[in-house]
């Protein structure tokens, strides 16, 4: 027979929980730091497209630009 100890059972469990917890904590750190990313590049996009418009005298395309970094700016917190 191979019947396992009520001690044996409440090791393999926790060990379970643990590995989802670990596997949880694992994909939101991988999710905070692709969000990073993607926020990252396009702030960098926009500051880009915004000097250039500048450096072009394009006042429509730096109002909405600026209006664009502004909102990626307060939806992500930054």
């Amino acid at each position: 027979m191979n019947e396992k100890s009520y001690t044996e059972l409440m090791k393999k469990n926790a060990m379970k929980r643990k590995k989802l917890k670990e596997s949880y904590v694992l994909d939101l750190y991988i999710d905070m730091l692709l969000s990073e990313v993607l926020l990252t590049s396009e702030k960098k996009k926009l500051m880009d497209e915004i000097d250039h418009s500048l450096e072009e005298g394009n006042k429509p395309a730096f109002i909405h630009l600026s209006k664009q970094y502004i909102e990626l700016t307060k939806r992500f917190g930054t």
